[in-house]
């Protein structure tokens, strides 16, 4: 399949960008159903104000995310390397580690 850069129109503030042949493979081989609909400086405002890091190769860019949490096991305050998500219980290291070992047992 031959792909030719195309022009789109960006939803947010309405200027023009290019759509390269390149990016369109990435797409086809993804399987991506969407064209983009933000140029590169939308895109990029979005992903900071809805608190993500853009993907980039490599670990350049990326941020750790630290949150606290108490330890549903033990009750112990910790912090954990990701957004706990609601009703999922939440452990700190030494509990997590006892989950696991006995799990392999």
């Amino acid at each position: 399949m031959e792909f030719q850069d195309k022009v789109l129109k960006c939803i947010d503030c309405g200027s023009e960008f290019v759509f390269t042949a390149g990016e369109q493979l990435f797409f086809h081989d993804k399987p991506f159903r969407n064209e983009p609909k933000r140029c590169k400086n939308c895109k990029t405002k979005r992903v900071s104000v809805l608190g993500a890091s853009p993907q980039r190769s490599g670990f350049q860019g990326h941020t750790k995310v630290e949150t606290s949490a108490v330890c549903s096991q033990c009750g112990k305050e910790t912090t954990v390397p990701f957004r706990p998500t609601q009703g999922r219980p939440v452990f700190c290291r030494d509990c997590f580690r006892e989950r696991r070992h006995a799990a392999t047992a």
